[in-house]
C-alpha cells in the first residue's frame, strides 16, 4: 500500500477512551506505511497554524509508535481539545495574525467568521491527504462541512450523552454510566443516614440516554429531556419510594435537560462557537422545588464532571480500538464521509450525522415509563445490547 498522511484530531469535551483511538490510528496506520500527524486542540490547530510554524509545534505534532505507545492507559486526550468553530468564529476568538484584508474576506452576514479557507489551506499546505475526526454532533458536524468542500475523512463518535445520530454507542458513554453508577451507590448511605431525597444531576442536554441507564443499572427514577414531567407527580412517587424503604431515602436522577410543567430551565453565560450557552443547575433547581412540595430535606450532587475523568473501562476501551480499526479500514478502502458506528448491536459504518436532525434522543414509547419515571424493563427480548436504536437512517 502507498505512502500517505493523515491527520487525526479531537473536539469538544474530553472522554475517556480517546487515547485508545489515537494510539489505535497509529499503530494500525504503521502497519500500512502511513504517516500520522495529530492536531493538537481540535479544529482550533487548523486555524490558528501560521505558515512559519514548525510541524512539530504547537498545533501538530506527529505520532508514532513510540509517543503514543503508553497514552490508552489514562484518560483525557494527549491532543488536546476545544470547542473551535471554524465556520463560525467570533471576532475576539480570531488568530492574532490575519489581517484586516483576512478579516473582512472571512466576515459572515451574521457578523461571525468563517475560517474555512484557512482550514482548507492548511490541510493542503500540511500534505494531509484524509482526516479522522473524533467527537461529538458539533465537531463532526464541522467535519461534514469539510467533507462537502472535498477532504477525504472519516469520523469516530464520541460523547458522554450516547447521542450522536446513526450509531447505537459514542465513545466515553460506558465509563460515564459506570462512575454514575458507583458514585450513586456510594452516597446511599448518606442519603439513608439523613432519610433525605437525592437529586442527582448528570450530563445530558438534549438527551437523557445518561441519566436513562443510570437509572436502569441503580434502580432509579429518572427525568428526561424527552419526557416532560410533573413536579407533584415526581415528588408523590419519590415520597412512596422512601416509605417503603427500610432505610427511609429516595432519590432521581435528573438530565441537564429535563423539563417540567412546560418550563425549561434556563441557560446562563454566553454561547459557545456551537450556540449553546450552559444550563441551568437543574439538580438545584428540582432539589429545591421537591423540598418545598414535600417538606422533606433534600440533596442536590452534581456529578457531571466527575463522569468523563480517569481512564476508559473495558467496554470503551474495547470499542475505542474497535472504532479505530474501522476507520482504518474505510480509508483503506478509499471511503470518506463515513463513521465508524454500532447498529442493531453490530460494528458498522454510517454516514456523517446530519446535522438538521438534532442529536438522538430516547424512544419514550418504547423505553421509559413516564408515570413511574424508570426505564422499561419488560419486552426486551430481539433488543439489541444496548437497548436503543440508531435513529439515523
Amino acid at each position: 500500500m502507498s505512502s500517505k498522511r493523515i491527520g487525526i484530531l479531537t473536539g469538544g469535551g474530553d472522554v475517556p477512551g480517546l487515547n485508545s483511538v489515537i494510539k489505535s490510528v497509529v499503530y494500525r496506520s504503521s502497519e500500512m506505511d502511513w504517516e500520522v500527524l495529530g492536531i493538537r486542540r481540535g479544529w482550533k490547530g487548523l486555524t490558528h497554524l501560521q505558515s512559519t510554524d514548525s510541524i512539530d509545534g504547537t498545533y501538530i505534532w506527529p505520532l508514532d509508535r513510540r509517543n503514543t505507545r503508553a497514552i490508552d492507559r489514562s484518560g483525557g486526550t494527549v491532543l488536546h481539545t476545544s470547542r473551535t468553530n471554524p465556520g463560525r468564529m467570533s471576532e475576539g476568538s480570531l488568530p492574532d495574525f490575519l489581517t484586516d484584508t483576512q478579516r473582512a474576506d472571512f466576515l459572515t452576514a451574521d457578523g461571525t467568521y468563517d475560517l474555512t479557507p484557512l482550514v482548507l489551506d492548511n490541510i493542503a499546505r500540511l500534505g494531509i491527504e484524509a482526516l479522522v475526526a473524533i467527537g461529538g454532533d458539533d465537531t463532526l458536524g464541522y467535519a461534514a462541512r469539510l467533507g462537502d468542500e472535498g477532504v477525504p475523512l472519516v469520523a469516530i463518535p464520541k460523547t458522554m450523552d450516547n447521542d450522536v445520530q446513526g450509531t447505537e454507542y459514542c465513545i466515553g458513554f460506558s465509563t460515564a454510566v459506570t462512575r454514575a453508577k458507583e458514585l450513586i451507590n456510594r452516597q446511599r448511605t448518606t442519603l439513608g443516614s439523613h432519610e433525605r431525597i437525592g437529586v442527582f444531576r448528570i450530563f445530558g442536554r438534549n438527551s437523557g440516554f445518561t441519566a436513562w441507564y443510570a437509572a436502569y443499572v441503580t434502580s432509579a427514577r429518572c427525568v428526561l429531556p424527552e419526557a416532560p414531567f410533573d413536579v407533584d407527580a415526581l415528588a408523590a412517587v419519590l415520597v412512596e419510594d422512601r416509605s417503603l424503604n427500610p432505610s427511609g431515602y429516595a432519590f432521581v436522577i435528573a438530565s441537564e435537560g429535563a423539563i417540567w410543567s412546560g418550563e425549561k430551565v434556563g441557560e446562563v453565560g454566553e454561547a459557545d462557537a456551537y450556540g449553546h450557552r450552559h444550563k441551568a443547575d437543574v439538580g438545584y433547581v428540582l432539589a429545591s422545588e421537591l423540598r418545598r412540595r414535600t417538606g422533606i430535606e433534600t440533596v442536590n450532587s452534581d456529578l457531571t464532571y466527575d463522569l468523563r475523568s480517569g481512564d476508559p473501562d473495558a467496554l470503551d476501551q474495547m470499542v475505542a480500538i474497535t472504532f479505530a480499526n474501522v476507520a482504518m479500514d474505510l480509508l483503506a478502502d478509499g471511503q470518506a464521509g463515513r463513521m465508524s458506528a454500532v447498529r442493531d448491536g453490530k460494528y458498522a459504518e454510517a454516514p456523517l450525522p446530519d446535522p438538521s436532525l438534532g442529536a438522538r434522543t430516547v424512544d419514550v414509547e418504547t423505553m421509559y415509563n413516564a408515570t413511574r419515571f424508570r426505564p422499561r424493563y419488560e419486552h426486551r427480548l430481539g433488543w439489541p445490547l444496548l437497548l436503543g436504536t440508531a435513529a439515523q437512517a
